[in-house]
Order: structure tokens, then C-alpha cells, then sequence
């Protein structure tokens, strides 16, 4: 996408959600969406850093924090231990690895289509249906059999 266009983009993202559309908030919006991973925090600062030389790890947090709250971004599942964020808005659900915490999107008509329940117990209103496949990515894998390969040629 056009600087330009991009920059105008961003301005309309900030405008629907009440928000000020700063220098560094673009910095850091530009970097989110151009990223196509579930980015941490950790990870948005060290790509921003050298765009922005001054900014703090404390910033980027607080900017990711006002993209959630304000609706322009999602935290993905936070109970994986370290705070995710979602730029795909399009309906998806999630695998998740659970040696190395990576997350990528599973596409899927099947569990795209399940309906969000309107009535739960305890009076709980549900927002979104979230749908996490737990396993082993295939880097773990493969780090994995390589290993177990090791330790059985290696035994006495």
C-alpha cells in the first residue's frame, strides 16, 4: 500500500476509534499490520525501534493497549502466558504450539461458521467465539525427532 494512502488509512482507523493519530502510533500501527505473525510487544518494539530511537518498550505497550481497547486490534487468547495481538479481522481460529507459544491462523469454513451463543450461564454475555487447536508446530517437530535421533544413537 501507498504511504499516502496507508497514512490516510490510519487516520480513518484513529478517527473511528476516538483516538489521536500520532507519529508514533503510526510507527507502531504500520509495523502491527505489516507484520503477519501475532506480534508480542516485545516483538513490535524491536521492529520499531530503529524508526523510533526514542521510544520505550513502556510505549509501545500503552499504544498496543489503546489499539485493543479502542476495537482496532485484538489480544489473542491471553491465558498463553505473554500478551499477543490479532491484526487479521477477517473470522479465523487459532493453532497454537505449545513447546515453542507460536500462533498462527486456521483458516477453517467449518469453525468459522460456529454460531457465537447469545444465552450462557451465570448471566455471561459472550463477545466473540474464540477457538484455539492446541498441539505441536512442525519446527517442534522436527527439533523434537532430530533430538529423540540424537538420544538414541548417543544411549549405551
Amino acid at each position: 500500500m501507498a504511504e499516502a494512502a496507508q497514512f490516510e488509512q490510519f487516520q480513518a482507523v484513529c478517527k473511528q476509534a476516538g483516538i489521536a493519530p500520532t507519529h508514533q502510533r503510526l510507527v507502531i500501527w504500520q509495523t502491527m499490520v505489516g507484520m503477519k505473525t501475532h506480534p508480542s510487544p516485545e516483538s513490535v518494539y524491536a521492529s520499531v525501534k530503529p524508526q523510533l530511537p526514542t521510544v520505550s518498550l513502556a510505549t509501545v505497550y500503552k499504544n498496543i493497549r489503546v489499539f485493543v481497547e479502542a476495537g482496532i486490534f485484538r489480544e489473542v487468547s491471553p491465558h498463553y502466558g505473554a500478551v499477543r495481538v490479532e491484526t487479521n479481522s477477517t473470522p479465523h481460529a487459532h493453532m497454537v504450539c505449545r513447546k515453542c507459544r507460536s500462533i498462527f491462523d486456521l483458516d477453517s469454513a467449518a469453525l468459522d461458521a460456529l454460531p457465537v451463543p447469545r444465552e450462557l450461564p451465570e448471566g455471561f454475555l459472550a463477545e466473540r467465539l474464540s477457538i484455539d487447536v492446541l498441539g505441536i508446530c512442525a519446527a517442534c517437530q522436527k527439533s523434537e525427532s532430530s533430538s529423540d535421533s540424537f538420544e538414541r544413537s548417543h544411549t549405551c
